[in-house]
C-alpha cells in the first residue's frame, strides 16, 4: 500500500502540469488573505463582503487538500473520496426533499450508489453500465412493498433522480480515476469547473445586462454565461495541451469542443440545483461549508460535467483501456 502511494506521488510529480498546478494552488491559498485585506483597506469593500470572502477562503483551504491529495496518492483513494462526496450530496438532497422519510427506498438508493462506486473501484465497466437499470428495477419493486399507491410516482421519481445524480453522474467522474493519465485529467476538469463558476460571476458583474434565467437564478446573466464559456474553453484548451497525446483528442477541435461542453454543462448543473432550491423554497442545501452552503451547492456543476467528459474522451480514445480491469473480482464471477 505504501509503495503504491509513493509510486503514485512520484508519477504525479513527474508531470510538469501537476507540479505547476500545485504551486499555483498553494500560492493562491496563501495570497488570498493579502488580497482580501487590500480590498478592505483600499477597495471600499463592505465588512460583510470581506467576511464572506474569508469564510469561502477558509473552506477552500480545507477542500483543496481533500480534493487534490487523494488524486495524487492513488486511484482507490480518489474513488473513496468521491463516494463520500456522493453520499454527502445525496444526504442533503434527501433531507431537503423529505425523501429521507422513505427509509426503504432511500436505503436502496444508498446501496445503489455504493455498488456503482464499487464497480468504479473494481474497473468493472460492464457492471457499472448495468447498475442504473438494475437499480431502477429494484426501486420500483421495493416501492410496492408499502402498498401506498398515492404518491408512488413522486417517490419513484425522487429515488431515480437521487440515484442518477449522485451515483451514476458522480460515478462517471470518479471512473476517470481508472485512466492511465487520470491525475492530470481529473485535476484539469476540477480546475476548469471551479473556474467556470468564477468566470460566470466576474463576467456577469462586469458586463451583465440581460438576465439568463431570472425566475431560477436572478443573479445570472447571458453575458456572464457567454463570458464563462469563452474563458473556460480557452482555459481547458491551454491546460489540456499535454494531456491528450493522440488524435483526435490531441487536436484543437476536440479540445475546444470539450471545453465548450464542460462550461455549458457546468452552468446547467448550477441552474438545475437552483431550480430545485427554488421549487423547495430554500436558499442552500446545507450550511456545512461556510460561505458555500452544502456539498451539493459546491459540487452541483461537477455532477453534470462528469458524464460529458467521460463519454467525450471515452468515445474518441477510451478511458482506462490499457489498465487492469476487474481489479478485485478478477473475472471469476
Amino acid at each position: 500500500m505504501i509503495e503504491s502511494v509513493i509510486d503514485s506521488l512520484q508519477q504525479a510529480w513527474d508531470e510538469p502540469f501537476v507540479r505547476t498546478l500545485l504551486f499555483v494552488l498553494g500560492g493562491g491559498l496563501l495570497a488570498g488573505p493579502v488580497v482580501y485585506e487590500c480590498l478592505r483597506r483600499f477597495g471600499n469593500a463592505s465588512p460583510d463582503f470581506i467576511r464572506e470572502l474569508y469564510q469561502r477562503h477558509l473552506t477552500w483551504v480545507i477542500l483543496v487538500p481533500i480534493l487534490v491529495v487523494p488524486i495524487l496518492v492513488g486511484r482507490i483513494w480518489t474513488v473513496a473520496v468521491y463516494v463520500v462526496i456522493s453520499l454527502a450530496c445525496y444526504r442533503e438532497f434527501a433531507r431537503v426533499t423529505g425523501f429521507f422519510r422513505e427509509r426503504a427506498l432511500s436505503g436502496t438508493v444508498v446501496l445503489s450508489i455504493l455498488l456503482i462506486f464499487a464497480s468504479v473501484a473494481d474497473h468493472w465497466y460492464g457492471f457499472f453500465v448495468a447498475l442504473p437499470s438494475l437499480s431502477l428495477t429494484f426501486l420500483v419493486m421495493i416501492a410496492l412493498l408499502s402498498d401506498r399507491p398515492e404518491g408512488y410516482i413522486q417517490r419513484i421519481g425522487l429515488a431515480a433522480l437521487g440515484g442518477l445524480l449522485f451515483g451514476v453522474c458522480l460515478g462517471h467522474f470518479a471512473y476517470l480515476a481508472n485512466d492511465r493519465k487520470y491525475q492530470v485529467l481529473m485535476l484539469v476538469v476540477l480546475v476548469c469547473v471551479e473556474s467556470n463558476d468564477i468566470f460566470a460571476f466576474c463576467c456577469g458583474k462586469r458586463f451583465g445586462r440581460h438576465p439568463l434565467c431570472p425566475g431560477t437564478s436572478p443573479g445570472k446573466t447571458i453575458e456572464g454565461a457567454v463570458g464563462a464559456v469563452i474563458l473556460t474553453t480557452l482555459l481547458f484548451y491551454g491546460m489540456s495541451a499535454s494531456l491528450f497525446d493522440q488524435p483526435p483528442m490531441s487536436g484543437s477541435a476536440a479540445r475546444l469542443g470539450l471545453g465548450v461542453l464542460l462550461s455549458l454543462t457546468g452552468q446547467c448543473g448550477d441552474l438545475v440545483m437552483s431550480s430545485i432550491k427554488r421549487d423547495l423554497g430554500t436558499k442552500d442545501f446545507a450550511t456545512v461549508l461556510p460561505g458555500h452552503g452544502g456539498f451539493l451547492d459546491r459540487f452541483d456543476s461537477l455532477i453534470f460535467v462528469g458524464p460529458v467528459v467521460f463519454h467525450f474522451v471515452g468515445y474518441f480514445q477510451g478511458i482506462g483501456l490499457d489498465q487492469p480491469v476487474r481489479v478485485f473480482t478478477g473475472g471469476s464471477l
